[in-house]
């Protein structure tokens, strides 16, 4: 099953309107849903390793620009949309303990739940709205954090394209589960730390 999944998603990150949909996701999982765009990328550079620079950038761009919009939600629409999120991720009671405090250290939390941990971002960018984190700390340091993500991994794949395709093949399965494990793991890990 997952051997089919791979070469559906190989197949699509060459179709015409791929990043399209890479910038779509990117912009969704910054600001409301739960996934990982590199389920998409990943794919997408292996199938076009010289578009590796600028599909990273798109993401980049695009996932700052969700996270954007999930500032604004804190800032307009925490009651009707960040509320309900926070409650999704099991966030809402200790929430506001934490933003009393959380622009004290809230540029780190932006660069660690950015890019380095699998910590939802779409939480960080809702907090920081909520809590009024100064929007160019939080835009800079948010273009830092999401260029680390997907600038890594494609810079991984670009130099080592053929040998990470067939890793990456060879380990499907621990692949899949690992990334399963990311998502499950910084959604609880968000209900922990914030």
């Amino acid at each position: 099953m997952l051997q089919k999944l791979y070469a559906r998603t190989l197949e699509l990150a060459g179709h015409r309107h791929a990043e399209r949909w890479l910038a779509v996701m990117c912009f969704a999982e910054s600001s409301f849903l739960p996934m990982l765009p590199e389920v998409m990328l990943l794919p997408m550079i292996l199938a076009r390793r010289s578009a590796a620079w600028r599909l990273a950038a798109i993401c980049t761009f695009f996932s700052v620009v969700g996270g954007i919009a999930g500032y604004f939600i804190g800032v307009f629409l925490f009651d009707q949309v960040g509320q309900p999120l926070l409650r999704f991720y099991g966030m809402d009671q200790d929430f506001n303990e934490i933003a009393a405090t959380y622009n004290d250290m809230g540029w780190l939390m932006v660069l660690i739940g950015g890019g380095i941990t699998p910590i939802p971002y779409k939480v960080i960018t809702i907090a920081s709205g909520l809590t009024r984190l100064d929007f160019l700390t939080f835009v800079v340091v948010s273009t830092i954090a999401r260029g680390l993500r997907f600038f890594l991994p494609c810079a991984l794949i670009f130099y080592f394209g053929a040998q990470a395709q067939i890793l990456m093949e060879k380990n499907l399965k621990l692949v899949f589960w690992l990334s399963l494990v990311g998502i499950v793991g910084g959604t609880l890990a968000a209900k922990y730390m914030f």
